[in-house]
């Protein structure tokens, strides 16, 4: 078994500190205190070819593999989630939805520009919406409602908790086609935002990743020609889920960066901050503090490179993904928890950076599978 990382590899995660040192760090209190989309560095991740990671060249990708993925993640999240949240569901769940289950038309009127995160020099990013008010960790119980009308669909309904929702040009919208059919009569189906009947909500006011846009997006007699239907009739709720379970790599990555970036501000705090005559990493108390924040870290970052190993493997990375993606985002709560108090007082306050990591990392225990549900597909899997 190899653990050294590749010449490539280094190089990819290198770019994505520098990126992130450079270009996120620079104003991310702010951002985070004015709910500012972070467009300039989502156009600069654009131009290092990250908002298409492990897209196909052919499609306007950068043809890399899921380890660079997970490596570039975790550096951008160490500085901000909101900027990482933004390139996950562009890379995760739009990108990789659109190449394996969309036609080759499909791929190349919307992925090409997805991928590049521009077009005709613009912002051009996806969304996935799947959630809705009164369908969320239960995904079969969808409301918004595609009807067959001969050459087209009618999209009627409300989706909710959108990440992208009003930065994005495309949706992958899931709709119920056929009541009676249950999770067979879902399907997939591609929306362009200006579209006729397509209506953005109000931004949400989040407890964390501020910066991101998160809104309800509405659907009133939406024609939507039959081209834009992603696969085969019925096949939304498996696309839906299979999209979902590569999704849940980019999160444990972002939430491993969480708890990573706040180790390394809590490890550096404590050899400057000193307590009782000396610096606070000589006292017991901390030393332990910190060797259990190491091992979380360590473990959140073996569990989300194997799940990666495995995608790009070919092998099924289910459970794995689940695994990494519960225990990474528990770590990341626990973890930014800690570093606060490591902090003390100044723990408390914004300058300090570790309160908006805390922040930001609880949403990782929800969106893309809640905890509860990770636990679910892990119980399953282990039970079979």
């Amino acid at each position: 078994m190899h653990f050294q990382l590749s010449e490539e590899h280094l190089m990819i995660q290198r770019a994505a500190r520098d990126f992130a040192q450079n270009q996120c760090l620079p104003g991310v209190i702010e951002r985070d205190d004015k709910q500012k989309f972070p467009l300039e560095q989502v156009m600069q991740l654009a131009d290092l070819g990250f908002m298409g990671m492990m897209v196909d060249p052919a499609y306007g990708g950068a043809g890399m593999d899921t380890i660079s993925y997970v490596l570039a993640m975790e550096e951008i999240s160490k500085i901000d989630a909101s900027v990482s949240v933004v390139m996950s569901v562009n890379n995760s769940l739009v990108c990789w939805g659109l190449e394996t289950y969309g036609s080759e038309e499909q791929k190349q009127r919307y992925l090409t520009p997805l991928a590049q995160g521009k077009k005709d020099g613009e912002l051009y990013i996806g969304a996935f919406l799947l959630s809705e008010p009164e369908a969320g960790s239960d995904a079969t119980s969808q409301r918004t409602i595609a009807e067959d009308k001969g050459d087209h669909y009618l999209l009627n309904g409300t989706k909710n908790w959108i990440t992208n929702g009003s930065s994005a040009s495309v949706y992958l919208v899931i709709a119920q086609t056929d009541v009676e059919q249950g999770s067979h009569g879902i399907n997939a189906f591609i929306i362009e935002k200006n579209w006729p009947g397509v209506t953005v909500g109000a931004k949400e006011n989040k407890l964390g990743i501020r910066g991101s846009d998160t809104h309800s997006i509405s659907f009133s007699d939406v024609k939507v020609p039959k081209e834009n239907r992603i696969g085969d009739d019925g096949s939304g709720f498996r696309f839906a889920m299979k999209t979902l379970a590569g999704g849940r790599i980019g999160i444990a990555s972002q939430a491993l960066g969480i708890a990573s970036g706040a180790f390394e501000l809590a490890l550096n705090y404590s050899k400057q901050r000193k307590a009782f005559g000396k610096e606070i990493m000589h006292h017991q108390a901390i030393q332990f503090k910190l060797a259990d924040m190491a091992t979380k870290v360590e473990a959140a970052r073996l569990l989300c490179l194997k799940a990666a190993w495995e995608k790009d493997n070919k092998i099924d990375y289910t459970l794995s993904g689940s695994m990494a993606k519960v225990f990474a985002s528990e770590a990341a709560m626990w973890v930014s928890t800690e570093a606060v108090q490591v902090h003390g007082g100044y723990g408390y306050v914004k300058e300090y950076h570790v309160e908006r990591l805390m922040r930001d990392a609880k949403i990782t225990q929800i969106y893309e599978g809640t905890s509860e549900v990770q636990r679910i597909v892990i119980s399953r899997a282990i039970l079979k």
